[in-house]
C-alpha cells in the first residue's frame, strides 16, 4: 500500500521560505520509501531471477534517493539533526546494556 502524500499547496503557499522546502523533502522521503518497499516486495513476488534481480537493483537506487533526500532534510531541518543524534544515543545505551 502506497502513502497518502500530506500535500496542500495552499499550505505550502503560506509557509515561510525554508519550510516549504522542508515540506517538499519529507514528501521525497516518503514518495522514495513507497517506491524501495514497493520494488522489494515485488522482487519477493518475482519467479524470474532476472526480474527479482531488476527489481532490486531499482529498489538500490531508491535508498540512493532516500539518502539524498535526507542529507537535503538535515541541512534544511535543524530540529532533525537532534533528534537524530538523541536516537543514536539512545539506540548506543540500549546497545551497551
Amino acid at each position: 500500500m502506497l502513502s497518502k502524500i500530506p500535500f496542500d499547496i495552499e499550505k505550502l503557499k503560506k509557509l515561510g521560505k525554508e519550510e516549504p522546502d522542508v515540506e517538499l523533502i519529507r514528501i521525497g522521503i516518503i514518495a522514495e520509501l513507497d517506491a524501495i518497499n514497493l520494488y522489494e516486495q515485488l522482487a519477493a513476488l518475482a519467479k524470474s531471477d532476472l526480474v527479482k534481480k531488476v527489481f532490486l537493483d531499482i529498489a538500490k537506487e531508491e535508498k540512493e534517493h532516500f539518502g539524498e533526500f535526507l542529507e537535503l532534510l538535515k541541512e534544511f531541518d535543524e530540529e532533525i539533526n537532534m533528534a537524530m543524534e538523541e536516537g543514536a544515543s539512545e539506540v548506543d545505551e540500549m546497545r551497551e546494556s
